[in-house]
């Protein structure tokens, strides 16, 4: 088994006419890891991932999947990718085990549909026609369908969306599983707590941009981790950001009104290192 990463961008661009939706856009995912790559509506992130699936052309740059360039994968390539888009048009008229098992005959290595239905809570609708599921249960579909096929590389865009909190707990649990194979994840989400449980590294995009890109738990940098402490008192409201916030809590003398010591999250970095583009993309 080749020791290369599976996923390689350098580079990579995509432009509408004077339009730059993704803009030199840089990073790799080793074997095994799964990477989120986070950003708001119009960050660029479906674009970047479907170019990565090979739906989408560059128009400057470099992408590589398990060693190929994506526009030019082939029947055997595409049979090592599993791909969860946004939405899709299923077979409506099949039922879940219909439409599994038709997909599974074009996968040299396919999973066991059975075990597969099962694996994304649909075992008691398995005879349903899929048009007849709700949409959160397509959306189970979607995932059953992008990994029946044992994939290499697993792009995951949007996964969750029309889960309840229950399924998408279930569903994190899969992808653990799948994970835990040596499969590579590449996953868009809106949740940042979904990127927090299941990714090793994130990647931050913003107006076609990466701002940022590290391990979930570092990313942002130093500064941006370090603890909060904030209180109120008969001045107003405070807040100071500092590496020893026992000390600053003694400081104060008890405890003043509405105290709360904050480490910040994925979401506060999120939110910060988004917000810093605002104005910038205001002006654009």
């Amino acid at each position: 088994m080749s020791t290369a990463p599976p996923v390689v961008v350098d580079g990579l661009t995509k432009r509408y006419g004077a339009r730059t939706v993704v803009d030199g856009v840089s990073f790799e995912i080793a074997r095994g890891e799964t990477f989120a790559l986070l950003g708001p509506n119009g960050a660029g992130k479906s674009t970047t991932v479907e170019m990565l699936e090979g739906f989408r052309s560059p128009t400057s740059g470099t992408a590589r999947v398990l060693g190929v360039d994506p526009r030019r994968g082939d029947g055997d390539w595409r049979s090592r990718i599993g791909v969860v888009l946004q939405s899709t048009g299923q077979a409506g008229a099949l039922t879940v085990r219909e439409i599994l098992t038709h997909f599974a005959r074009v996968f040299p290595h396919a999973r066991d549909v059975d075990e597969t239905i099962a694996a994304v809570g649909l075992t008691e609708h398995a005879r349903r026609r899929v048009s007849k599921l709700s949409g959160g249960q397509q959306r189970r579909v979607d995932v059953a369908l992008g990994i029946i096929g044992r994939p290499e590389v697993l792009f995951l865009d949007e996964p969750t969306t029309g889960f309840d909190p229950q399924a998408r707990r279930d569903f994190w649990q899969l992808i653990r599983q799948v994970a835990s194979d040596g499969t590579t994840i590449l996953l868009t989400t809106h949740y940042l707590e979904e990127a927090e449980q299941l990714a090793d590294r994130a990647g931050i995009i913003a107006g076609g941009r990466l701002l940022a890109l590290d391990r979930v738990d570092a990313i942002g940098g130093a500064e941006a981790r370090t603890p909060i402490v904030r209180w109120s008192d008969a001045s107003g409201r405070h807040e100071v950001r500092t590496t020893e916030p026992a000390a600053v809590v003694r400081s104060l003398g008890g405890e003043p009104a509405g105290l709360e010591v904050v480490r910040p999250s994925l979401e506060d970095v999120y939110l910060e290192l988004i917000g810093s583009t605002e104005p910038e993309e205001a002006a654009a």
